[in-house]
């Protein structure tokens, strides 16, 4: 959790994924994650939070269905997606929130 809050008080836009093993639409998703992160790193920090491993940040972000996707710019809450999207429609949303 020290690492996350670190992380958003960088200066760059951070786009965090919260997800969980179990959770098919999460790992459905994942590609289109990981190719967002190719594609806009490094004007993007792109971080996954893994909310059964570190169960306190699912709760401070209120995280009540996975995946949700959080957009943070200078530490504050500037988007949030939830549920599963398509790669072009990931992006269009980050691109959207981040510019």
């Amino acid at each position: 959790a020290a690492r996350f809050d670190r992380q958003l008080k960088g200066t760059l836009p951070v786009l965090v994924d919260f997800w969980a093993e179990w959770c098919g639409p999460c790992k459905a998703m994942a590609p289109a994650f990981a190719q967002a992160a190719k594609e806009l790193e490094p004007q993007v920090r792109l971080l996954k939070v893994e909310t059964d491993r570190v169960p306190n940040l699912a709760r401070r972000y209120g995280i009540q269905s996975i995946p949700t996707l959080i957009v943070f710019r200078n530490g504050q809450e500037v988007d949030r997606i939830v549920g599963a999207l398509p790669k072009e429609i990931l992006r269009e949303k980050l691109e959207a929130a981040i510019s």
